[in-house]
């Protein structure tokens, strides 16, 4: 298989990479923001680029990983957030469906309102926020143009990556530096780890399985108890962790909060294993620990 990872800069694009790899797959990789070695500059909302890198490169899958995810950005920047999340992500899927490729569109929990989670692939979906519409759009987008489209929602994504940006991350930085810790106790989802979503995301494009697949961490916890296995895992100061009220977060938009995704889909078809939070965060020490400082 030949694959295009779109945002191989980013957590979920740059273990994409290391997956198809790891599977014998060749694959070329794009950024859209700063330069990244051997990776190719893209703005999936440039037609003609877009066109043009998929005819030279000519995939068997497109894996559509980049996108605007800041929740609150998106809340003040809405042009952009649709420009990027489903204009962009529907013009790759239409010059992907024209080279006869298929695509894997990344979505996210946040298309469900977080009234009655947590939510299987055909329960009704309700964004509560500019990101998660504009996510959710983007999924019709490219499920309109391309008959071989996989999205694949996931959500409180962790693990190695290159930018060092996601929440774990930050409770490490701040944790090291002594600084107060604060996690919403009111916000329950899915913690997923990088690793299984890239290996499940090749999976899916292996054996041609399309639709809609959640795509996610088996175990439904709030963001306090996902950070308090942070700091246990990673030798943190629990005690300088609090709890807090999304509310007192002064947040810009909502969050869906009794959400988390259901993948009884994903166990029965695939073989890719989705680890628990524990066993995700210990992988993770495990690979930080052989990378070195």
């Amino acid at each position: 298989m030949r694959g295009l990872v779109i945002g191989a800069s980013g957590q979920v694009g740059a273990s994409l990479g290391e997956q198809l790899e790891a599977g014998g797959h060749t694959w070329v990789g794009t950024y859209a923001g700063t330069p990244r070695p051997g990776l190719r500059r893209l703005d999936i909302a440039d037609p003609q680029a877009t066109r043009r890198l998929i005819e030279e490169t000519s995939p068997d899958w497109v894996f559509c990983a980049g996108a605007l995810t800041h929740v609150d950005y998106c809340e003040d920047h809405p042009e952009e957030a649709f420009r990027l999340n489903r204009d962009g992500p529907g013009l790759v899927a239409r010059a992907a469906a024209e080279r006869g490729a298929g695509i894997v569109y990344y979505s996210t929990e946040y298309v469900f309102d977080g009234e009655g989670g947590p939510y299987a692939e055909d329960d009704p979906v309700r964004p509560i926020s500019i990101y998660g519409q504009s996510k959710l759009e983007g999924e019709e987008a490219v499920r309109q143009v391309n008959p071989r489209a996989v999205v694949a929602r996931t959500t409180v994504v962790y693990g190695p990556e290159p930018q060092g940006k996601n929440f774990v991350y930050q409770l490490l930085r701040r944790g090291r530096a002594g600084e107060p810790m604060r996690a919403p106790a009111d916000q329950i989802s899915s913690p997923t780890y990088n690793v299984d979503l890239a290996a499940a995301s090749v999976e899916l494009a292996e054996r041609e399985l399309c639709g809609v697949y959640h795509i996610a961490g088996p175990d439904i916890l709030d963001r306090h108890a996902f950070a308090r296995l942070v700091c246990r895992v990673f030798g943190l100061n629990e005690g300088s962790l609090a709890p807090v009220s999304t509310a007192a977060l002064g947040q810009k938009a909502a969050r869906p909060l009794r959400a988390g995704l259901r993948i009884d889909r994903a166990r029965a078809t695939l073989k890719s294993p989705l680890r628990g939070p524990e066993e995700g965060l210990l992988a993770m020490r495990k690979a930080l620990d052989a990378a070195g400082p």
